[in-house]
């Protein structure tokens, strides 16, 4: 293993391109074994870590200027230089102080926001394949080090800077780096010192993608050392705070603004003509109404909203990479999944071998190898490698052309103590050898065409102990029969192959639910081993059984209560993916659920399909077998075409297209290439589906949510500004002064809207229908709603000033009643929100939501602040009321909540009506 250079030495090798592996590696300090792991700790000690400096952050001051940015802002930067012109510094100090704390709690609320998406993003670290201490390990990206051994396979972005010791059929997608759009061929020999950085076919680069083959390499180059980190092109993680809905909302403000300076222009004049106010009583009621009607605190409240939505299902496993899919997420109509792993366990075990003469049975569960071969129908007759000559065949090929290991998970270890290194495929295919006492000894590998999605299949050159050298080839039944011509007998050797028995086998192992994977095997090639898979020998099938996850199942049913078709797509047999998609609940018949359709749909019949008869197809079928990456784009643009909202998963690199075809793209967490997830807008951490059905739960939460926080701060603007327009229009004394509208703006901001991001999911939010997509966030039954809220709220605000200014109460005390009025009415209208549509008459109302009642003891914290010390009668024109005020003032409240809920009691009796 390598030793320790200084940092330099290990940090700096010029043109590693242009040199010879061997002479690399020793510049390296390092050999084709890798680093130890005490080298490699000290190496990242003087190197640093492997990344690149974060992209420079806007100063402070930008970044707080930019939340005054904002013309609902500029209506009250205008009220404060108003108020100064007109000498009243008071209002001036506290208008702009409440401008300085609007922008505030949007600069924290961002930042929180920004937080939590930084975190979502350290959650999708990029880790790497090295070898440490002489054996294969996945670390953190971050941790690898110059001069470390890497590995790199289809689908996977390349850590670092690498020179390659090894490449088999190696194209690296390389646009982020070089701007072509084809992806390079990559080989071992040196080249010209002096070649281009798309012309170093020896290297690979930091950030690139593999989009085919395997390779691996030394580590030349980390970090800020890299070719990508020397221009500074950063492929950033970075998600934009801006969904839809919070532009629909943007707009909604400075289309309010407009509105807002019209009514207040008409205000004037109506004033100044008909009752005849004064210029500074004009400008103090104009300044009144126009913050009263600014709701400033609305596209923050959303995006905190979503964020602490990201955050919450990120706790339940979903990584949401881009904020505007949690809205999508609400409105998904079809899931279309992948099984493997997704629906099923992904604990392999192989069931049977079927070869040219009979069948054999396999004992036992799980990657350990515990458990007998025994020949089907002649009792207990174990099998064995001498007399089962087939069998042997079968054996060899699935030992020998698998890059799988099984092992101990301790010293001793039995049962489902060991522990699979590789795929569960292969994991399977090891166990069976190793149960079959199949040994390797002695065997080397001298050549290896690796697995690609679009062959389906491996093959490695082997070299035997006596020195004779045998094609492998294993993988799906199809591909690898296509490329037979003769099979093994029972006693081990050739003869004519029956493709037709061969077929109806395969069908009878998959119609049982097994997936089905074939084995061949051939002499020495004359050429290259990529040129010679063909004229096999068929040596036998093996049937492995992937258990469904129970949890799917039940998330299955929970998907079809709400409204949600799920779609299995599946590389298997299409025998073996209806008996899965039956297990699952996804299929109940042999036909479609119109009666005519078929169950499953095979890659070939798809093909053979033009777009408009799959269209015509499509929402019938919900098991496609036999499928390619290519052919998920399809099914997705078909099911689009009718409207329907596509979930998408994915984990190869191919179906990376899909994935940004279809409105939510899922990526595998675990078994997922970095090109899926780069694609993808949710990232399943487990790779269960499961947590696909939680996301969706958890997307129609938020998006209630953000319903209710809109449907509350609405009335409460609303309640405001009709108080001083009506006072204007009908020339009467203003129920509020400027500053003490946005007193209860500032304290409602600060306490109550936040509170309903924080409500749990609905009662049965997975028993109703996806919403529509394109449907405004307000529908016409909550536009009524906020109308007759505001309506109630100013109608008891008016009610309670004019009453005490009839029984003689001075103006200050008069006006502290209407704010307080204000303010308990909005915290009796927040917990009518808590529920969209159902009653708040219940003790649910008073339980679940802990943020609710914070912050509601703030605000009335607050609001005593406001009544009873003397600086804020200063301020704000405040005087101290007694216990009678508080008495009405309660009581207003809570006939404002019964009212609310009598106006949703006929909505709901009028949805039942419209449903009836």
């Amino acid at each position: 293993m390598g030793g320790m250079g200084s940092a330099q030495d290990v940090a700096t090798d010029a043109s590693p391109w242009s040199r010879p592996p061997a002479e690399v590696l020793a510049a390296l300090r390092t050999d084709d074994g890798g680093l130890s792991a005490a080298d490699a700790t000290a190496r990242l000690a003087e190197v640093g870590p492997n990344r690149l400096p974060p992209p420079e952050k806007d100063p402070l001051w930008k970044r707080v200027l930019v939340h005054f940015d904002d013309v609902l802002i500029y209506i009250l930067l205008v009220s404060a230089v108003l108020k100064a012109i007109l000498g009243d510094w008071v209002d001036f100090t506290v208008i702009l102080l409440v401008a300085v704390v609007n922008a505030a709690i949007g600069f924290i609320q961002e930042g929180r926001a920004e937080s939590a998406l930084n975190g979502i993003r350290q959650m999708l670290s990029v880790h790497a394949e090295a070898r440490r201490d002489g054996a294969w390990a996945k670390i953190d990206a971050d941790d690898v080090v110059p001069g470390d051994v890497v590995r790199v396979r289809s689908g996977d972005r390349v850590p670092a800077d690498v020179r390659l010791l090894q490449a088999t059929n190696l194209r690296v997608e390389e646009s982020a780096l070089t701007g072509e759009s084809v992806a390079a061929s990559k080989r071992v020999d040196p080249v010209d010192p002096d070649a281009g950085v798309g012309d170093r076919t020896s290297m690979l680069f930091s950030g690139t993608l593999v989009a085919a083959g395997q390779g691996v390499g030394v580590v030349t180059a980390t970090g800020e050392r890299t070719e990508i980190g020397r221009i500074q092109t950063m492929i950033s993680e970075v998600t934009s705070l801006e969904t839809p809905l919070t532009k629909q909302l943007d707009r909604f403000g400075k289309l309010l603004a407009v509105l807002i300076l019209g009514m207040a222009v008409v205000m004037v004049v109506v004033g100044r003509v008909v009752h005849d106010f004064s210029v500074p009583e004009l400008v103090s009621a104009s300044i009144g109404f126009a913050v009263a009607a600014v709701p400033e605190g609305l596209p923050a409240l959303v995006t905190i909203t979503l964020a602490l939505g990201v955050q919450q299902m990120a706790r339940r496993r979903a990584i949401t990479r881009k904020l505007p899919a949690v809205e999508t997420l609400g409105s998904v109509t079809t899931i279309c999944s992948d099984k493997t792993g997704t629906l099923t366990k992904n604990e392999m075990t192989a069931r049977t071998v079927r070869t040219a003469g009979r069948s054999f049975d396999v004992a036992g569960a799980g990657y350990a190898p515990v458990g007998e071969l025994t020949l089907a129908g002649e009792g207990s007759r174990h099998a064995d490698l001498v007399d089962d000559r087939d069998l042997t065949a079968v054996v060899a090929v699935m030992m020998l052309c698998n890059d799988a290991r099984v092992v101990p998970g301790e010293p001793g270890g039995q049962g489902e103590d060991w522990r699979l290194v590789g795929e569960p495929t292969e994991g399977a295919l090891r166990s069976l050898g190793m149960k079959a006492g199949f040994e390797t000894t002695g065997w080397s590998r001298r050549d290896l065409v690796p697995f690609e999605s679009e062959n389906k299949y491996m093959a490695t050159l082997d070299r035997a102990p006596d020195g004779a050298e045998v094609v492998h080839l294993k993988g799906a039944p199809d591909r690898v029969l296509d490329r037979c011509t003769t099979q093994t007998a029972p006693d081990g050797t050739a003869q004519s192959i029956d493709r037709a028995f061969w077929e109806a086998q395969i069908d009878e192992i998959g119609g049982r639910g097994l997936r089905v994977l074939a084995a061949a095997r051939r002499g020495a090639p004359a050429g290259e081993l990529a040129d010679s898979l063909t004229g096999l020998e068929l040596c036998g099938l093996v049937g492995i059984v992937d258990p469904p996850r129970p949890e799917a199942i039940d998330a299955i049913a929970q998907c079809r209560d709400a409204g949600i078709a799920v779609t299995m797509i599946t590389g298997d047999h299409a025998g073996t993916a209806v008996a899965i998609g039956r297990e699952m609940g996804i299929v109940h018949d042999e036909v479609g659920p119109d009666g005519t359709g078929p169950a499953v749909l095979t890659g070939a019949e798809l093909e053979a399909m033009s777009t408009e008869q799959l269209r015509g197809v499509v929402q019938d079928v919900h098991v496609y077998a036999r499928t390619s990456p290519e052919h998920k784009i399809r099914i997705v643009s078909a099911l689009q075409a009718h409207g329907e909202v596509v979930a998408m998963t994915g984990d190869g690199v191919n179906d990376a297209p899909a994935l940004t075809q279809a409105d939510v793209g899922v990526a595998m967490g675990i078994k997922g290439t970095e090109a899926t997830k780069d694609a993808a807008e949710v990232v399943l951490a487990d790779d269960n589906f499961a947590t696909i059905e939680r996301a969706v739960e958890e997307g129609r939460r938020i998006y209630d949510n953000i319903r209710k926080s809109v449907l509350f701060l609405l009335p409460t603007n609303g309640a405001q500004s009709l108080v001083i327009l009506v006072a204007v229009l009908f020339g009467l004394v203003l129920p509020l002064a400027p500053v003490q509208v946005l007193w209860i703006n500032m304290i409602t901001a600060v306490t109550l809207s936040l509170g309903l991001a924080y409500e749990k999911a609905e009662p049965g939010v997975m028993s109703r229908p996806p919403r529509d997509p394109k449907a405004s966030i307000l529908d016409a039954a909550f536009v009524r709603r906020i109308l007759i809220v505001s309506l109630l709220i100013g109608g008891a605000t008016l009610l309670v000033f004019y009453a005490e200014r009839a029984q003689g109460a001075p103006l200050a005390e008069a006006q502290t009643t209407a704010v307080t009025m204000l303010a308990l009415g909005q915290l009796a209208y927040l917990f009518n929100c808590r529920f969209l549509d159902r009653s708040s008459l219940t003790l649910d109302v008073l339980r679940g939501n802990r943020v609710i009642w914070i912050s509601a003891v703030a605000l009335l914290a607050l609001q005593c602040v406001f009544v009873y010390t003397p600086f804020m009668h200063d301020w704000f024109d405040s005087s101290p009321i007694g216990l009678e005020e508080w008495g009405k003032t309660l009581g207003l409240a809570v006939v404002v909540f019964l009212l609310v809920e009598v106006v949703k009691a006929v909505g709901r009796a009028r949805q039942r009506r419209a449903r009836a």
